[in-house]
């Protein structure tokens, strides 16, 4: 996806009581990068920030979507879904 258009939803995303309205700046960079199907490594070479930093952001990116663990449901695509979805 084009990065400008991704930066143009994005801007009319933040704080807006959508389900990303409650991530921060770096979390939505972070989901941005997740769905472009990056993995934890590429994020945070792109970022350039540890793992393990990523690690935390999408624990955080998780709790507030409420995406608990589940054998059943992968959170990441889950994750990816609603901010495909926020989009439109």
């Amino acid at each position: 996806m084009d990065p400008q258009v991704i930066r143009q939803l994005l801007a009319g995303r933040a704080g807006d009581g959508r389900p990303l309205g409650r991530l921060t700046p770096r979390e939505l960079e972070v989901l941005e990068l997740m769905a472009k199907g990056r993995s934890n490594a590429a994020i945070a070479g792109n970022l350039v920030v540890t793992e393990r930093a990523i690690a935390k952001h999408t624990s955080s990116i998780f709790a507030k979507r409420g995406l608990d663990v589940s054998d059943d449901d992968n959170r990441r695509a889950l994750a990816v879904l609603t901010y495909l979805d926020q989009g439109r």
